[in-house]
């Protein structure tokens, strides 16, 4: 009995004739053996006829709690149809509503109540992690402090890395450090998980985390750590006190960067143009607009720019509109893009002022590249830029059907939430998303296939550079600036090799590089099969 209730173990119907008779389970199970396509398919034929997709999402939870191996089977098979379920946008309302379909937990929920003793509740995880996604659940998504709810961003984040790259979910340790929530409604929900309280702030919830880093590193040696949907204030300091002395990295901040500079090289080989000459517009000034435009420069420096000439060239737009060096109260990490220029308060006057190349919207405000926007950008450039990346889909800056009517067809467009092609003028575009799935998987396989010591940015930059060169003519020709979804372990394990070279080479690594590094990283990689 205990192999069917063992998810790693389980393969339910599917047990053989002889495994019936040697494990014990000859009676538990109904007596036709079936073959893990058949099993596949049940599970898409029950999906498919579900009513919605919060439904899916807990089916989906449910198979992955009975029998992992089927479930990344069924992800890996069906890509395209699965990931938007298991992650975003699906994802966003699960996590909304977590205290109602929470069923199993899954992962370590680690309560600000249990500091001191962080490192017992570490060594009650039965399996040897060599990664952890961690949050504290105070920026879900475009969603807000979600608290303890946020459990289902680790959950989600570690399901891609197993299916979109390999790494085995044995070595997977989803992490909610539960701290609190400023949330009105979910302190007032009588089904929510977390604790009762407000927020640990300051000294004692750095304390806390500090905690849980020495802990983890201690129970895990080695072990890689990614920071997951905390809030600015946090994410930054968090960031900057550990990337130089573990090997961690905030996926907000770097995943998205490569993620978004990739769809930059992507379009660029439409336009014919250089990164260097660019003029880039974010609306937003958080995480992702920084960590994003961080990347920028330093690529733009690899073509040649200073890095003053590479920063003039990336502008923020925040709730408070342009970022200019004249307005008091920056926080730090805007200040490296606040220029000097007269305030703009509206996101349409700084493109009439800048006349960017590309806008690129991470503010999560739905709606806010506007018809007159998408003109604007049209009659400024040939073929606009126009990266919409903000998630869940309600939080989308426009659509890819607005995205492409109001510029005649013209922008090159992606999207941080899946869109459906779109037919205009007698031609069908292709919007891709520009999901960090494309890129976080293959770095986190990379830099623990090679047990790296530290993520560095210049694995992001090559990150980068791996997943755009994996963008084909064919795909360019029907607007799509990345990879078909269902090439993401082609894309994972390119990226991965990009990564362990770096390392390796950097000095980061553990052990001497492989000769054959393709072949190194194939067989770290998890095949779902019984």
């Amino acid at each position: 009995m205990a192999l069917l209730r063992d998810p790693l173990l389980n393969k339910g119907t599917a047990f053989t004739e002889q495994e019936r008779d040697a494990l014990g389970l000859r009676g538990f199970l109904p007596a036709h053996v079936f073959s893990m396509q058949t099993q596949v398919e049940r599970v898409m034929a029950n999906l498919r006829e579900l009513p919605s997709d919060l439904a899916k999402y807990v089916a989906l939870n449910e198979l992955h709690d009975r029998n992992e191996a089927l479930f990344f089977r069924v992800v890996c098979d069906n890509i395209d149809e699965i990931q938007p379920l298991i992650y975003t946008p699906t994802v966003g309302l699960a996590c909304q509503r977590f205290g109602y379909i929470f069923q199993r937990p899954r992962g370590l929920f680690i309560a600000a109540c249990d500091r001191g003793r962080i490192a017992e509740l570490l060594a009650n995880w039965p399996y040897a992690t060599k990664l952890i996604v961690v949050t504290d659940g105070e920026r879900i998504l475009g969603l807000g402090d979600l608290g303890a709810n946020g459990m289902g961003i680790p959950v989600g984040k570690l399901s891609l890395y197993c299916a979109c790259a390999g790494i085995h979910p044995e070595l997977c340790l989803p992490v909610v450090l539960d701290v609190g929530t400023n949330n009105e409604a979910l302190l007032n929900d009588p089904y929510y998980i977390g604790m009762r309280q407000r927020r640990l702030s300051g000294a004692a919830y750095d304390e806390f985390v500090d905690e849980f880093v020495t802990a983890a590193r201690e129970t895990f040696p080695g072990v890689m750590i990614q920071f997951e949907d905390f809030a600015n204030h946090s994410a930054f300091r968090l960031l900057h006190k550990y990337r130089d002395i573990i090997p961690v990295f905030n996926d907000d901040i770097q995943g998205t960067a490569a993620v978004a500079l990739a769809g930059l090289f992507s379009a660029l080989r439409v336009t014919g143009g250089k990164l260097k000459d660019q003029t880039v517009l974010f609306l937003g000034a958080g995480e992702a607009a920084t960590g994003i435009a961080d990347l920028i420069v330093s690529a733009m420096m690899a073509e040649g720019l200073t890095e003053a000439e590479a920063v003039r060239r990336n502008w923020l737009v925040d709730s408070r509109g342009l970022v200019v060096k004249d307005r008091a109260g920056l926080t730090e990490h805007k200040l490296r893009y606040a220029h000097d220029q007269a305030p703009i308060e509206q996101f349409l006057a700084a493109i009439n002022t800048l006349k960017p190349t590309a806008i690129i919207g991470v503010a999560a405000v739905g709606g806010a590249f506007t018809p007159e926007v998408l003109q604007t950008m049209a009659g400024l450039n040939e073929r606009p830029i126009v990266f919409a990346l903000s998630n869940p889909t309600s939080k989308a800056e426009c659509s890819a059907e607005e995205a492409y009517r109001h510029t005649g067809g013209r922008a090159l467009f992606a999207c941080g939430s899946p869109f459906d092609p779109v037919n205009l003028d007698g031609k069908t575009y292709v919007p891709r998303q520009g999901n960090n799935s494309y890129i976080f998987p293959g770095v986190g396989l990379g830099a623990t296939a090679c047990g790296a010591r530290l993520v560095t940015d210049e694995m992001f930059m090559v990150a980068a550079h791996a997943l755009a060169q994996l963008v084909s003519q064919e795909d360019l020709a029907q607007g799509s600036l990345y990879p078909a979804l269902p090439r993401i372990r082609e894309v994972s394990a390119r990226i991965a090799e990009a990564v362990a070279v770096v390392a390796y080479n950097n000095g980061l690594a553990t052990g001497h590089a492989p000769n054959d590094m393709a072949a190194f990283i194939h067989s770290k990689m998890y095949d779902p099969h019984y």
